[in-house]
């Protein structure tokens, strides 16, 4: 067959459309959205490229509009693991050797039809199942996906590119395996972008998966799977199982056969899962690749010399664009005293225009949280802000799930640096606030440092490069994302790629080639031209 030294599109971001009223990318995702909300699917398991039944199912609901179904999926038994498990290692035979522009075509097929034909689909089913509004689902499931999968493709061959010094009588070459074995990916309910790349970027590389998504984002991920299915992605390449989630992950660690996990979730499930595989290790032929971006407790300080109305507005989007539903989501806030009661007014003022309801009518920039358990636990924290005496609420603080799951955003002030919320991760629209002396800058960076266990992102607002330099210095170890007088959200692949370390994960950073790395096992091959016949070397005489 015909061979070449292949050159990929260059990869740009996908412009991000903007839904403005009367445009025609409006019209279109309200009408499949009502379409969707008004018709029911079935999500089987989907193993081998085919989908499986068990009878065993769960239901799928809005959680802006709990009562309403939306469909039900199945849920796997031990033997659906591991035939998914045995089918991924048949796969990996072919696919593995499959040339890496075949693979790369089928992710950048994937992606157009993303930008095309699926991108009002995947907008609406993000808008469904997880109530994000257009706009938060239009960033994450349409252009963070588009540019996961056209940046990796472009990531990709870079690495591959990347080759040792040869000399005169000797061939140096680098070889980029696929990992032996399987990877199993596990995904959040935050992110359709996050849910589709786990697995997809590690099989862009020529490995196999079982992937099991959250629970509360089954919905759209049918959407993904049914994207990468006309896209080509060949059967038993990328295997979908749902339900008992102790009973999937320790089946699958089980395996001799596993290589690697990609996950994103819950810090305290990561670490069991860690633990889980350090118990089973001498069972495995290789030693795993574990990969994981967990918690955060993200963070925003702002010197005097800050700009309030900045300042309001980076905690306004960055505590509550989706409910504050993101690991990087600002949730405690440091502000000088001199501009503290400037930003309250701007922050109050935000807030109070917020609008919130179902995702249908985009004139809301708040929806509802993802499930009842969620629900429950930012209200009871919201509860006991009203009962302490070292915490008080200054902007909202209601709540009510009779039809969907609203928190009221919420604005707790405290005089306690390490009051409950200060501390605690809620994954809500809550954010706390704690008011420094001016003078008291050094302190209070040190102070940020060592709140919290975690280390995701966090910003940082001045006007005085001094103190720019100072917060850059101590918070060195404090968030692996770090921005400077801006938002703690909105990292974009090929621009700021994403992850922390501490409890916040291992930091292998997704949207970045530092991802790719950890799915790819090295080959060095040597060749020498003319072979020694002697042993003897000089020295000897």
């Amino acid at each position: 067959m015909g061979k070449g030294f292949f050159e990929v599109p260059v990869a740009v971001n996908e412009p991000v459309k903007s839904y403005a009223p009367g445009s025609a990318e409006r019209k279109e995702v309200s009408e499949t959205y009502n379409k969707m909300y008004n018709s029911t699917v079935e999500v089987s398991l989907y193993i081998n490229g085919k989908d499986i039944k068990t009878g065993d199912t769960g239901t799928m609901s809005p959680p802006h509009d709990h009562k309403h179904v939306l469909g039900t999926y199945h849920k796997a038994e031990k033997k659906h693991v591991e035939e998914a498990i045995s089918t991924a290692l048949e796969a990996r035979k072919k696919w593995s050797v499959m040339p890496w522009e075949q693979r790369a075509a089928i992710f950048l097929r994937a992606a157009e039809l993303l930008a095309g034909p699926y991108r009002a689909k995947i907008n609406a089913a993000t808008m469904l199942a997880q109530s994000k509004t257009i706009h938060q689902a239009e960033i994450d499931a349409a252009c963070e996906l588009i540019d996961f999968l056209r940046f990796n493709v472009q990531f990709m061959t870079e690495i591959y590119a990347e080759q040792p010094e040869s000399t005169s009588d000797a061939w140096n070459r680098l070889e980029y395996r696929p990992l032996e074995g399987f990877i199993y990916a596990i995904t959040p309910f935050n992110f359709t972008a996050i849910a589709a790349n786990l697995p997809a970027s590690a099989a862009m590389l020529g490995n196999v998966v079982v992937w099991k998504p959250s629970d509360s984002q089954i919905y759209s991920a049918k959407v993904i799977m049914d994207v990468f299915k006309e896209a080509g992605v060949p059967a038993g390449v990328i295997n979908v199982v749902m339900g008992d989630p102790v009973m999937i992950t320790d089946t699958l660690l089980a395996s001799p056969d596993f290589s690697g996990i990609h996950f994103t979730g819950s810090t305290h499930v990561f670490k069991d899962i860690w633990q889980k595989i350090g118990t089973n290790i001498h069972n495995y032929k290789t030693y795993p690749r574990i990969v994981g971006e967990t918690g955060g407790k993200d963070f925003i300080v702002a010197h005097k010399t800050s700009n309030p109305k900045q300042v309001a507005t980076a905690i306004a989007r960055g505590a509550f664009e989706f409910q504050g539903q993101k690991c990087s989501a600002a949730s405690r806030c440091y502000i000088s005293k001199s501009i503290w009661k400037d930003v309250e007014k701007y922050l109050k003022e935000d807030v109070a225009s917020f609008k919130i309801g179902s995702p249908e009518d985009m004139s809301n920039f708040i929806t509802a949280v993802i499930h009842e358990g969620s629900f429950d636990k930012l209200a009871s924290y919201i509860d006991q802000a009203k009962k302490d005496s070292d915490a008080e609420i200054i902007a909202g603080g209601n709540y009510d799930k009779s039809k969907g799951y609203f928190i009221e955003p919420t604005v707790i002030k405290t005089n306690n640096a390490k009051y409950s919320t200060m501390c605690t991760e809620l994954f809500g629209p809550v954010v706390t606030i704690y008011v420094f002396e001016d003078d008291a800058w050094e302190e209070t960076l040190h102070l940020v440092d060592e709140t919290s266990e975690y280390a995701l992102t966090g910003a940082v607002f001045s006007e005085d490069r001094y103190a720019l330099e100072t917060a850059v210095k101590i918070l060195e170890n404090a968030a692996g994302n770090f921005y400077i007088n801006d938002k703690p959200t909105g990292a974009v692949v090929g621009q700021q790629p994403f992850g922390g370390a501490r409890a916040s994960g291992t930091n292998d950073k997704a949207g970045s080639k530092l991802n790719l790395y950890r799915w790819l096992s090295p080959r060095m091959v040597k060749e020498t031209f003319v072979s020694p016949t002697n042993y003897r070397y000089p020295f000897l005489g």
